[in-house]
């Protein structure tokens, strides 16, 4: 069968997505390196940094890449250039597990913080240029399958992976077993980028010099006077993270209060992953059909109720559906989080920036949020921290409900 154009580049850069989130699942920001850092011997402050530190590097250089990206008649070959060294930390990962953790935990805990930062930043910096791809490659009325089938297919490799990982754990003395995890983390990265330069980006619109930094920045604060939508959007993204501050304390609480076995990290694992692919089988049908707000409200919705579920546990086994819920917030994430900005944008060459501003705009909340969450747990307990997650994801529904119009129903 001769594929054409649209269906080759939904395979290449569906199978680039898939791959590198099986990959991604191998370390699950999650389960896997809070794990790690316990190992090495964090404070809850250390750990509640990690998800910090990654979202830092997800979010913050977006607005400033995506003032280069708009000039940009290509965008993929920028992307091919620079994403090695998203993948290439996850090797050092490994390495750092293998040599050094046992030998100096001090040193390897600082590396393994370098390395994260170095990966995500890298992401968030090529963000901007790999959206537009999927924007021109991908038909908006398919994009909710295209992530969704693309996150059920790397949610059942993380399946798979997970029954390895789980065995790891249980068999390998760590650090070792973790080594394990971030080994078979760079190699799915590695088959990502074989994938991702494979795909043929479409044509796009003629651009123009993107202008000085200076003034493009100056015209940040006018957009999101003139789209209302977009800043109710902003505001309900940020409460929404805010409630994203329990899932790096779950599997935390349940190794040190209520007495996990490090193997209980794989089952964990599992559960996060079926959780995603209930998820994205439902909400990227959902998406193409009711458009992507109705995706995020089911995914806050997700997030409150795995939060109220982990204050009622009362032992590790009661955890697994916490875990489910977080995975099926996470989809929600992957269908829509970034995809209805594409749609926010009404100018199609705004797109990149649309991204960039999404991105950037939440950068603080997303540091500050998992360190407040850290300070919280030592200072008044994990309840407190699962309790504020649930009062802030509750508010995002609300926001995003009330204030936030569907973008397909917006009067062009």
């Amino acid at each position: 069968m001769v594929l054409t154009p649209v269906r080759r580049n939904v395979l290449a850069l569906g199978l680039d997505y898939a791959c590198f989130l099986i990959g991604m699942s191998f370390a699950s920001q999650t389960t896997i390196l809070p794990a790690f850092a316990a190992h090495l011997g964090a404070s809850n402050v250390l750990i509640g940094a990690i998800p910090a530190v990654l979202t830092l590097g997800w979010f913050l250089p977006s607005l400033l890449a995506a003032h280069h990206v708009e000039g940009l008649p290509r965008k993929l070959p920028f992307v091919l250039r620079y994403t090695v060294w998203e993948r290439v930390p996850m090797l050092g990962l490994a390495a750092v597990a293998f040599l050094l953790a046992d030998a100096a935990p001090r040193l390897a805990l600082g590396l393994f913080f370098a390395l994260i930062l170095l990966m995500t930043a890298t992401g968030g910096t090529l963000m901007p240029a790999w959206m537009d791809v999927i924007g021109r490659a991908v038909p908006t009325t398919l994009r909710g399958r295209f992530f969704g089938v693309a996150n059920v297919v790397a949610a059942v490799g993380g399946l798979l992976g997970s029954v390895l990982v789980a065995w790891w754990l249980s068999a390998v003395a760590p650090p070792r077993s973790y080594a394990l995890c971030f080994a078979a983390a760079f190699v799915f990265l590695a088959v990502s980028y074989v994938a991702l330069a494979t795909a043929r980006e479409p044509a796009g619109i003629p651009v123009t010099a993107p202008g000085r930094l200076g003034a493009y920045l100056r015209r940040m604060p006018g957009l999101l006077r003139a789209d209302a939508d977009l800043r109710w959007f902003l505001a309900a993204r940020t409460a929404g993270i805010v409630g994203t501050m329990g899932n790096g304390f779950y599997t935390v609480y349940a190794l040190r209060a209520l007495d996990a076995q490090e193997w209980h990290v794989g089952a964990f694992t599992t559960s996060f992953l079926a959780g995603q692919v209930i998820g994205n089988l439902a909400l990227g049908w959902l998406a193409d059909r009711a458009g992507h707000r109705i995706v995020l409200v089911a995914g806050a919705a997700a997030q409150t109720a795995g939060a109220l579920a982990a204050l009622a546990a009362t032992s590790s086994g009661a955890l697994g559906p916490v875990f489910v819920l977080v995975g099926v917030h996470q989809a929600s994430m992957h269908v829509s989080a970034r995809t209805i900005l594409l749609e926010f944008a009404r100018d199609p060459a705004q797109r990149p920036t649309y991204i960039g501003l999404g991105n950037t705009a939440l950068a603080p909340v997303t540091f500050a949020g998992p360190l407040a969450a850290g300070v919280l747990a030592d200072h008044a307990g994990f309840a407190a921290v699962f309790a504020a997650s649930a009062v802030t994801s509750a508010l995002a529904i609300g926001v995003l409900l009330a204030r936030v119009r569907e973008p397909r129903a917006r009067v062009r």
